[in-house]
């Protein structure tokens, strides 16, 4: 029988032993080989539930741990009491989405305790908080039995089966990163959402080492799908009858396909940006990818989040003049209008080279839609700095913002050598600014869409009482609308004209006019 030091998860390093069963402390980095006969029922008659917290990047993976599940015979079920494994994958970029986590955890927790031992559930915790906090969910805050990072997705089954089928107490975990891994090979299972409109990951990791962000840490480097399989998967989504994709990435329109061996020179970018790394030798890019998906359907609409400014370069901004089916709205993140804080932050721009970009993009998109992310309350973050962002935002006018107060994140630049100096209540007070502001600006552009038609993707029935169907225009705004009289037989996946007869500062209302 193991000792207690023999069952313990090593902090300092691996040794032989940790690649196997032993007692608790199983530990398991590396490769992991493609499915085998016999691996295809490692999860014969076990049920697994999972919930999925944060941004849409953790939903399409969430997807593809379903497609592994599946695979190796797992079985879904939508009722978390009937799962022996419950699966929680999880968000770490700002305190609030860790502490919603930590609560779903404990009430876990709490339900495991109150049955017996054979019994009870196994608590799994996937995705970036896995790869933050690794072992101390399992040793130390006795939250987790199964602990896998965002890279490790393939070797769930086993990790699971060791679990299952070892002693109690039994705990497993891989937290290794890859330099390679992009699950190109996996079909995601789409078992939620619309069916109109899906996710589709294209690349994973980010390097641009904002002092503010915990992505690389919790993400890995910077990789990229080959273009064939994403443009396969797409087109199976198109025949499943999906109208809308959604491009993903932590840094999408940095997308790099290199997996052909070809690579020209390297990268550039616009004048006034820059990266704190060299720019990687250039594959097929973004434009490329975008260039392609939107050639396979010419009524398959396009969006892609989230970009960074610096990897706008004019050819991407002049496909959306050859191709219809690209929206007119982009998410373009500024974080501050302030050129000391975007220093600070190592964005690699200034509020002027933001600006220009801006214009360049709405000198050839006069109607474009621009939506943004503020960090309010930044390490040394003045009024003045304040008020920069504030006359920024009423400059662009953007149509929609995510304005978050600044959450110091453990590993980041920021967090070993800034201090976080802004008192919250400044942050809250800055933020809800900020949000009027963006508000005021929203509400005006959106009013002059009153009297004009927009071409809707309908979605699906709205969450409102009058029966109203909803689904979202050209400038990725909300609509709701009733079903045309003469055409009551309006469905999802349909686009609908619908002619604007109200406005609010992020919704649409009218009556459609026809396909």
């Amino acid at each position: 029988m193991a000792t207690s030091s023999e069952r313990r998860i090593p902090n300092d390093g691996l040794e032989m032993k940790d690649f196997f069963p032993v007692g608790r402390g199983v530990g398991v980095r590396g490769p992991v080989a493609e499915v085998n006969p016999g691996e295809r029922d490692l999860g014969r008659g076990a049920t697994y539930h999972i919930e999925t917290y944060g941004c849409q990047m953790n939903v399409a993976d969430s997807e593809l741990v379903r497609s592994i599940l599946n695979d190796r015979g797992f079985s879904e079920v939508q009722d978390r009491d009937t799962a022996n494994i419950l699966m929680v994958n999880t968000c770490s970029i700002r305190d609030k989405a860790e502490r919603k986590v930590l609560s779903k955890l404990s009430s876990f927790r709490k339900q495991k305790l109150r049955l017996r031992k054979d019994r009870r559930p196994i608590v799994c915790v996937l995705g970036c908080m896995a790869e933050r906090l690794k072992t101390k969910l399992l040793e130390e805050m006795l939250l987790a039995d199964v602990v896998v990072g965002p890279d490790a997705y393939r070797d769930l089954p086993r990790l699971l089966s060791i679990v299952r089928d070892g002693d109690s107490g039994a705990k497993a975990y891989n937290v290794q990163l890859s330099l390679d891994e992009t699950y190109a090979d996996l079909r995601p299972v789409r078992t939620s959402g619309n069916g109109v409109s899906a996710f589709v990951s294209i690349m994973r990791g980010c390097a641009n080492m904002c002092t503010y962000c915990i992505v690389p840490f919790t993400r890995g480097r910077e990789r990229s799908r080959p273009l064939e399989s994403i443009v396969d998967e797409i087109t199976g989504l198109v025949e499943a009858g999906y109208k809308e994709v959604v491009l993903l990435g932590q840094n999408v329109n940095s997308y790099n396909d290199i997996s052909s061996g070809q690579s020209n020179m390297s990268m550039t970018y616009a004048p006034g940006f820059k990266t704190v790394y060299r720019p990687p030798k250039s594959g097929r890019t973004f434009s490329d990818l975008v260039d392609a998906v939107c050639r396979i359907s010419k009524d398959l609409r396009v969006r892609y989040t989230s970009p960074h400014p610096k990897d706008f370069p004019q050819d991407l901004i002049e496909l959306y003049k050859t191709h219809r089916n690209l929206p007119r709205h982009i998410h373009l993140p500024l974080q501050s209008g302030s050129d000391e804080i975007l220093e600070r932050m190592r964005r690699g721009y200034t509020r002027k080279a933001f600006l220009e970009l801006v214009m360049q993009m709405r000198s050839a998109l006069p109607d474009l839609a621009l939506s943004t992310d503020i960090i309010t309350g930044f390490c040394g973050e003045s009024e003045s700095d304040h008020e920069d962002t504030m006359r920024l935002v009423k400059q662009v006018e953007f149509e929609s913002a995510f304005v978050f107060a600044y959450s110091q994140r453990e590993k980041t630049f920021a967090a070993r050598h800034l201090e976080d100096d802004v008192p919250h209540e400044t942050k809250i007070r800055r933020l809800q600014e900020i949000g009027e502001a963006w508000k005021d600006t929203a509400f005006s552009r959106n009013s002059k869409r009153v009297g004009t038609v927009q071409r809707v993707l309908v979605e699906g029935k709205s969450d409102l009482k009058d029966g109203s169907l909803t689904g979202r225009s050209e400038f990725n705004t909300r609509a709701f609308f009733h079903s045309d009289p003469s055409d009551p037989e309006i469905r999802p996946g349909q686009f609908v004209n619908v002619q604007v007869d109200r406005a609010t500062t992020t919704t649409l209302f009218g009556q459609p006019v026809g396909a």
